[in-house]
């Protein structure tokens, strides 16, 4: 299914490094998680960093498509309290690069 992704959000999924994952963000992006808000690239990856620590993978199950809003909903499955959980990941792109991502 990630051949229907924008590049950017394709990129973001294929990331294997926190600072892979922060450079699909411009400069001043912006991650919602749990209700935390990352602002700004290092944010961003200091957060994946965290998340990194769990093991978990992630299943896409359908793409949204509206404007540069696109919405990936996504089962992730891993060692973690209530594993496996539904997940939407709300992106708005800018250009080549996502602005923001809510995942709630």
């Amino acid at each position: 299914m990630t051949d229907t992704l924008p590049t950017p959000i394709a990129d973001y999924f294929s990331a294997d490094t926190p600072e892979g994952i922060a450079k699909c963000f411009t400069q001043d992006g912006i991650a919602v998680d749990e209700r935390n808000t990352h602002r700004g690239r290092d944010e961003i990856r200091k957060w994946r960093e965290e998340v990194g620590k769990i093991s978990f993978s992630h299943k896409i199950l359908s793409v949204r498509l509206d404007g540069n809003r696109v919405t990936v909903a996504t089962r992730v499955s891993g060692n973690f309290k209530g594993s496996p959980v539904d997940l939407d990941n709300v992106f708005d792109l800018e250009g080549d690069l996502i602005s923001r991502l809510e995942i709630s």
